[in-house]
């Protein structure tokens, strides 16, 4: 089964139907049992950093999502602020820190306001893998995800690195830590390549 954590921040409907789409079981919960018996997490987010994760240690999930993803393994995708969340900190917050469980900072898209690019960045972009990916099969041909953000990620180890896109600057959109993965577009927002993308997500072990 796969669990949709239900922190309040989240576009967790669109997570669902595209997940029925598919096939798959999904469930919505904040219950420590349904976080620690799922077969895979999805982390979703929309907001802000502080408020996400003052909400995540308010509903008393942060342990139990740890128990999950380090003592039983369990596959874990963060989407658009929830990947964010999977790092140790933002620039969009005054200082609340996040699980820590990949080390890296969010920080402002500052490359592509000096372009003179719009900030947020909202709208569809290529994305390129960078490296060998379960999430991403099939890495030579040309996808497009749907965006909506502000930040990006920096990571501190170019091997966590799974996905580059190209706005101002290049920038970081996905990532993946053995067993722990994010992504900074919309996969629920992204047709036949986020359905592709989910697909092999529920298929990890």
């Amino acid at each position: 089964m796969i669990v949709i954590v239900d922190y309040g921040m989240g576009n967790v409907g669109a997570i669902v139907n595209m997940l029925d789409f598919l096939g798959l079981n999904s469930q919505v919960s904040s219950e420590a049992y349904d976080l620690e018996q799922a077969t895979h997490l999805i982390l979703p987010g929309v907001g802000a950093f502080d408020r996400a994760m003052t909400s995540l240690r308010d509903l008393d999930l942060v342990t139990p999502l740890e128990m999950a993803v380090f003592d039983r393994g369990t596959p874990i995708l963060g989407i658009c602020l929830g990947m964010q969340l999977l790092g140790r900190s933002s620039q969009e917050g005054s200082g609340e820190p996040g699980l820590g469980w990949i080390p890296a900072d969010t920080i402002r898209l500052d490359g592509a306001a000096e372009q003179g690019l719009k900030v947020p960045h909202v709208g569809w972009n290529s994305v390129y893998s960078a490296k060998e990916n379960p999430l991403f099969l099939n890495s030579c041909v040309k996808k497009r995800y749907y965006f909506v953000h502000s930040y990006h990620m920096r990571c501190e180890h170019g091997a966590d690195i799974a996905a580059t896109c190209e706005y101002g600057e290049t920038i970081c959109c996905a990532v993946s830590h053995g067993h722990i993965h994010g992504v900074q577009f919309h996969p629920e927002k992204s047709h036949r390549h986020g359905m592709a993308l989910l697909s092999s997500f529920a298929q990890l072990s």
